[in-house]
């Protein structure tokens, strides 16, 4: 089975129809792009050709929303060999998924969080392995934000580490999700970063959220990154080297020189790491 770690490298984007035909002709410095198959599989026509073009050229990875790999409905195998011929089709790097489940008797529009329970750890990991076997290639689980813990045995990190371990799968590592969680549930952020096994860190996401209240915040992928979740990723640097990175932004996007802005800010956070190492190593 193929590892797929450091087959992307430097600030990535995610790519949204909003702004493809903006930036087909004159494509930003982007080291990478991510895509949701479930909106690229079936699309034609002129936004079918742009987005040809666009894996022609550049790097890609996929991140899934509906595989609901928690869930206690079959595994929708058809889609996960759907998603492995699309990824041929354009030469997709790799694949990537949430630790959630989003169906039960039909889908629920939502990433609901998996219990943390021994149960589900074997449930999930399973299907994981399942996944990997059919797409013949690791693929990355994405720490997700969650809002209750119904049935909780055991903390965040312990159930997303054991999935990890017995999935013997890579990570997404989303860098918001660690500290909107951390605010959520009063945990500490760094100590949940430190404990990742940092080996297997794929790449990494990293978004705005919304404010609700002091202690309440709700992941929304939908406003400008703030200044502590940009210094947890440069202390996730510090601790495991630089990894590529990727902005998310899914609502209220803003003009492409916003956008590129916060993708120059992940160029500047990992330039200083490099720097910094530099100097170690003289």
């Amino acid at each position: 089975m193929d590892t797929n770690q450091n087959l992307v490298h430097g600030a990535g984007l995610g790519l949204r129809r909003s702004f493809l035909n903006q930036i087909v002709d004159m494509p930003p410095a982007v080291g990478f792009y991510e895509v949701a198959p479930e909106n690229w599989i079936t699309l034609g026509g002129r936004l079918g050709k742009q987005f040809r073009a666009m894996t022609e050229r550049f790097d890609f990875v996929c991140h899934g929303l509906s595989l609901s790999l928690g869930s206690t409905d079959p595994l929708d195998e058809a889609f996960v060999r759907a998603v492995k011929q699309f990824m041929r089709d354009h030469q997709i790097k790799f694949y990537s998924e949430h630790l959630s489940y989003c169906s039960k008797d039909g889908h629920l529009y939502d990433l609901m969080p998996i219990p943390f329970t021994t149960e589900a750890v074997s449930h999930v990991a399973a299907r994981i392995r399942r996944v990997q076997d059919i797409l013949e290639q690791k693929i990355a689980i994405e720490n997700v934000s969650y809002y209750a813990a119904p049935g909780q045995e055991m903390a965040e990190i312990d159930f997303f580490n054991a999935v990890i371990a017995e999935a013997d799968c890579d990570i997404l590592i989303d860098i918001n999700n660690i500290y909107v969680n951390s605010v959520n549930h009063g945990y500490d952020a760094e100590a949940f970063l430190k404990a990742v096994p940092a080996q297997r860190i794929a790449y990494a996401h990293i978004a705005g959220h919304y404010v609700e209240a002091e202690d309440f915040l709700v992941d929304t992928h939908g406003a400008e990154i703030i200044d502590p979740v940009w210094k947890l990723l440069g202390k996730a640097y510090e601790l495991y080297g630089v990894f590529p990175t990727l902005l998310e932004r899914d609502f209220n996007i803003p003009a492409m020189t916003e956008l590129m802005r916060e993708v120059n800010t992940i160029k500047t956070i990992q330039q200083a790491w490099h720097q910094q190492h530099a100097q170690q190593s003289a």
